[in-house]
């Protein structure tokens, strides 16, 4: 995996022989002998192509699982192909390692890594490894297949689309509220407070709404800033903008029983991030029939509101239908 020339049984190769090297089963991949590996998308097929990455005391807490940390990382870009409508084809890894990480580390690591590449079917092909004297760093670049001129993009939302998003909204911005601060939610269950956690540590890619997301959405994209800055940048690219009926956005059991006890959670569910579900924009005409992909695929779907004209910020409504604001409407790195 390393670009940079490495002695015969040098303590790189051997890393990579004992941990990737198994996971490497695509033929292009050429075992990582090689400096790079071979996709050859099927035929009348373009490639995607994402990359994102993992950076501990960031993304994922220092002390997080290492399988669970090769989980994520793998499926942060397995969202970003999905709301494209495209198949996973394979992916490249590049992981800086730093000096306290160990073999049992690294085997924890490469097991959570191939266990998702398998049910994905997403192959490894190839990447780099290092060592470095900051905070642990995994990078994946993820490739995908998809019928040539199809991808779904950011830009093709027009007015009178029905906005609708997959799965529950907040639980993750949530499960890290009770991470940073463990006085958050002292009377919630505990099965509660393990599902929002959970859903904070590991994300769930919806792989399985690609190809329906393909052939009905006019514009999608994958929340991983938050619901309400997510849309307004769907919005911003199609030059549109939105109304939501915040009663209508899906909250899981355990989200709800947590704002039942702190209402004013709301906004940062709302706003927080690493959901990694699918926001899309569906014609009108298309709803029922897109509800029934959904639905043919074991994907929960849920309207939450409309593309409109102009070209100013997504309104958010509340019960009594007045406007919400927001302090910080997305998150971001900067």
């Amino acid at each position: 995996m390393s670009k940079r020339p490495s002695s015969p049984g040098s303590g790189e190769d051997r890393l990579i022989a004992r941990h990737f090297r198994p996971l490497a089963r695509h033929p292009g991949a050429f075992a990582l002998g090689d400096d790079a590996a071979a996709l050859t998308p099927p035929p009348g097929c373009d490639l995607v192509l994402t990359t994102d990455g993992v950076i501990a005391g960031v993304h994922v807490f220092p002390d997080d699982p290492a399988d669970a940390i090769a989980r994520r990382a793998l499926r942060v870009n397995l969202s970003d192909l999905a709301a494209k409508g495209a198949k996973p084809a394979g992916f490249l890894l590049a992981i800086a390692l730093p000096a306290n990480i160990g073999d049992d580390w690294l085997a924890a690591f490469a097991r959570g890594l191939g266990a998702d590449a398998d049910r994905y079917d997403c192959p490894l092909l190839g990447g780099d490894t290092d060592r470095t004297p900051g905070p642990l760093s995994v990078s994946i670049t993820a490739f995908g297949t998809l019928p040539t001129g199809t991808m779904v993009r950011r830009s093709g939302a027009r007015p009178g689309d029905v906005l609708v998003v997959s799965g529950t909204i907040g639980d993750a911005a949530l499960g890290l509220k009770l991470r940073q601060n463990p006085g958050t939610g002292r009377r919630l269950a505990e099965d509660a407070r393990s599902h929002l956690l959970a859903r904070y540590l590991l994300p769930e890619p919806r792989t399985g709404l690609a190809e329906t997301l393909r052939v009905h959405a006019s514009a999608a994209l994958d929340v991983s800033d938050g619901l309400a800055g997510d849309l307004a940048k769907l919005c911003r690219a199609s030059g549109v903008s939105a109304q939501v009926d915040v009663e209508k956005v899906p909250l899981s059991d355990a989200a709800r029983a947590l704002l039942s006890t702190e209402p004013a959670l709301l906004e940062r569910a709302l706003t927080g991030g690493d959901d990694y579900e699918i926001l899309a924009a569906i014609p009108a005409g298309k709803i029922e029939s897109f509800r029934a992909g959904a639905a043919a695929a074991g994907m929960t779907v849920t309207a939450i509101g409309r593309v409109e004209a102009g070209d100013g910020a997504p309104q958010f409504t509340g019960p009594d239908k007045r406007p919400l604001a927001f302090d910080r409407p997305s998150f971001s790195h900067f």
